[in-house]
């Protein structure tokens, strides 16, 4: 894990949820995942969106050209734990294959946060979307 990633998640879960800087106000979510090679929890941020009881997020990666570790783990094991605020919950996640879906989704993440236009824009990689169903 890179020391700005470290760092953000720590000041996640001393003020649940709520951290400055660029992410201030920004709907963030730790992932915790299996890494698809080791085996081993792995914790990355996020930034989320909703609709009703479905969770989105984007493997948008800033833009670069590939894709975040954190999709690679939840591909080859789509279970793992979110942290939203001071609440933790397992899910199940699921790309969204069907193209007209994920673009729609897509543009729920650009209304929320407009870099994820230009991270679209930057790369020749479709950026994929996961939803994330709690489990009961």
């Amino acid at each position: 894990m890179n020391e700005f990633n470290r760092k953000l998640i720590e000041e996640f879960r001393a003020s649940a949820g709520q951290v400055g800087g660029m992410f201030a106000g920004a709907d963030l979510v730790l992932l915790t995942t299996t890494g698809a090679r080791s085996g081993l929890p792995r914790t990355s941020p996020a930034l989320y969106f909703q609709e009703g009881d479905q969770l989105g997020v984007v493997a948008s990666n800033g833009g670069a050209d590939q894709h975040p570790a954190w999709y690679h783990n939840l591909k080859a094991n789509p279970v793992g734990t979110a942290e939203i605020g001071a609440e933790t919950f397992a899910f199940t996640a699921t790309e969204i294959a069907e193209e007209s879906e994920r673009v729609r989704w897509y543009a729920k993440a650009v209304a929320r946060n407009k870099n994820f236009a230009d991270y679209e824009a930057g790369t020749s990689r479709r950026i994929p979307v996961l939803l994330l169903r709690r489990h009961r």
